[in-house]
């Protein structure tokens, strides 16, 4: 019986090809589907049987934890340099944005 290894909505195009390498590079047997014309499928990459399920969720767990990881050394690194998002950046930004969205917040 298929499973269902990892949904790819809303997954950045990188993110996805590693994963589809680091499958590829270990023998795993997987699929993939679409979202389709319409986005109402499940986008996803499936094995086609649990035989290797354990070791796929493995991988791809030891994977997600890495880009975790990576991500959170790459945010801790803008901010030493003082260029991470903040608040007022974002109001100095797009003071429109801002403005727009106070408006909506009193008139509600």
């Amino acid at each position: 019986m298929p499973v269902r290894l990892f949904n790819l909505r809303n997954v950045p195009e990188d993110e996805a090809n590693e994963i589809r390498g680091l499958l590829n590079e270990n023998g795993i047997d997987f699929y993939e589907t679409h979202a389709g014309g319409w986005g109402i499928s499940a986008p996803a990459f499936w094995l086609s049987d649990d035989v290797q399920q354990e070791k796929a969720e493995g991988l791809v767990e030891a994977y997600q934890q890495k880009r975790a990881e990576d991500a959170r050394e790459a945010y801790a690194a803008l901010r030493r340099e003082g260029r991470a998002p903040t608040w007022a950046g974002n109001i100095v930004r797009h003071p429109l944005r801002f403005l727009l969205l106070v408006a909506f917040v009193l008139f509600i």
